[in-house]
């Protein structure tokens, strides 16, 4: 089984990745967690992420995709997976299209969870208050969530057109969200 998971800040996505995982059997790749661990044992890849990060700007598509392509390469990832924060960008979109097809594999479901933006700006204010993190306030995270949503819409667009996303109502109890979208994962993937 391989999968993507996508959802704004606050959808519930790191939760529900782990659970998709676990039901389908297949790791969950999430390419922050990549990104920290590089970091973390300064890694030359990991130095060259924290420049780029520590200089403000975003980690450019071709260093994302050859940690992502290394990553999809281990023995684990053999039996399908699932992605957690890639692709973000249509080129991303492009470079694992043909990463897959070039081994004779493809996507078998993108999920995509949704919440509407207000429960979404509640959420993210409740984690902010309870992690105190005051540089999250209700004006940064309106912010946050029109990036996300203008820079993932062409994705969107592009798994709907290739029949492969799968809509999830992400309001609700996580045990709720998780069975809605196993029915659905299930019901496309059978």
């Amino acid at each position: 089984m391989r999968l993507l998971i996508m959802g704004a800040p606050g959808a519930g996505k790191g939760t529900q990745a782990t659970a998709l995982a676990e039901r389908y059997g297949v790791p969950a790749i999430s390419t922050g967690d990549i990104f920290r661990y590089h970091i973390k044992n300064q890694t030359p890849l990991g130095v060259k992420v924290k420049a780029i990060i520590d200089a403000g700007e975003y980690v450019p598509d071709d260093v994302t995709e050859e940690i992502v392509a290394s990553r999809l390469a281990e023995p684990d990832c053999e039996p399908g997976f699932l992605l957690d924060g890639f692709p973000r960008t249509m080129h991303q979109v492009h470079f694992l299209d043909r990463y897959l097809a070039e081994r004779g594999q493809q996507l078998d479901a993108v999920v995509s969870l949704h919440v509407e933006p207000e429960a979404l700006v509640e959420r993210l204010l409740a984690r902010a208050a309870k992690e105190g993190r005051a540089d999250d306030n209700s004006d940064t995270i309106r912010r946050r969530m029109e990036v996300y949503a203008g820079q993932t819409a062409p994705l969107l667009f592009h798994y709907e057109n290739k029949g492969l996303l799968v809509d999830v109502e992400g309001t609700g109890s996580v045990d709720e969200v998780r069975e809605r979208m196993f029915q659905l994962v299930d019901a496309r993937t059978a």
